[in-house]
């Protein structure tokens, strides 16, 4: 028990290491937009596509682009950045099977620990974009959602696209979740459920534009390459 005590004392230090390589990463990224989804959604699934035209637009409009680094949609996304000449940022996370880093990346961080891997998601984005995915997606996708309801971070824009796959979801939410009285009507206003590309950009260009008139401080000086 002693030994088990002195090794859980000496992991604070490894997550202590990977906090600050995160933080001296990404510190000047400027504003950035984290985008989930499945690592198992190939090139020639249509979600792929969007998810390149979303990013590479975003870069176009000045937003670095952080994925979790892997295959699928991580990747779209990384590649899209790449091509509208963005920040493409890649927090990679050890595991057993699944994750292989993407070719994508410019600034590519490896962490063990998922808890501070959202950390570094979440700190650094001005909006989040979230494909089809599993398990992860959706743990991503619930916990800013709580963060932004409970008000322990500034409101950004959620949004999920493809409003064939969440339609079910958002069902679930408004005639279970909310008609049981545990979310309001007002929480299904964190979200956006988009189809297209454009909206996806709009919204966040808006909600952006929105944010730092409200609250100049929190402007981010753009680091788009060659700019």
């Amino acid at each position: 028990m002693e030994d088990l005590a002195k090794s859980d004392t000496w992991r604070v230090f490894r997550i202590m290491a990977e906090l600050v390589e995160g933080f001296e990463a990404l510190n000047g990224i400027g504003p950035a937009v984290t985008v989930f989804g499945s690592s198992r959604l190939l090139p020639s699934s249509p979600y792929y596509n969007k998810c390149l035209q979303v990013t590479e637009n975003l870069a176009k409009s000045g937003f670095a682009i952080i994925s979790g680094g892997g295959p699928g949609i991580m990747e779209a996304a990384n590649k899209g950045a790449r091509s509208g000449n963005g920040i493409s940022v890649g927090l990679n996370i050890e595991l057993p099977h699944e994750q292989t880093a993407n070719p994508f990346q410019d600034v590519k961080v490896e962490f063990r620990y998922f808890f501070v891997r959202k950390l570094m998601f979440v700190k650094y984005a001005v909006g989040y974009v979230i494909f089809p995915g599993g398990f992860g997606t959706m743990d991503e996708l619930f916990e800013a959602l709580t963060l932004i309801q409970t008000k322990k971070i500034r409101s950004f824009p959620v949004i999920l696209v493809g409003r064939q796959y969440w339609a079910g979801m958002v069902e679930w939410m408004r005639t279970a979740v909310q008609g049981m009285g545990n979310i309001g009507a007002e929480d299904l206003d964190l979200f956006h459920v988009v189809e297209e590309p454009e909206e996806v950009c709009e919204i966040i260009s808006r909600r952006y534009k929105d944010r730092t008139a409200a609250f100049p401080s929190d402007k981010r000086a753009s680091h788009r390459k060659g700019v």
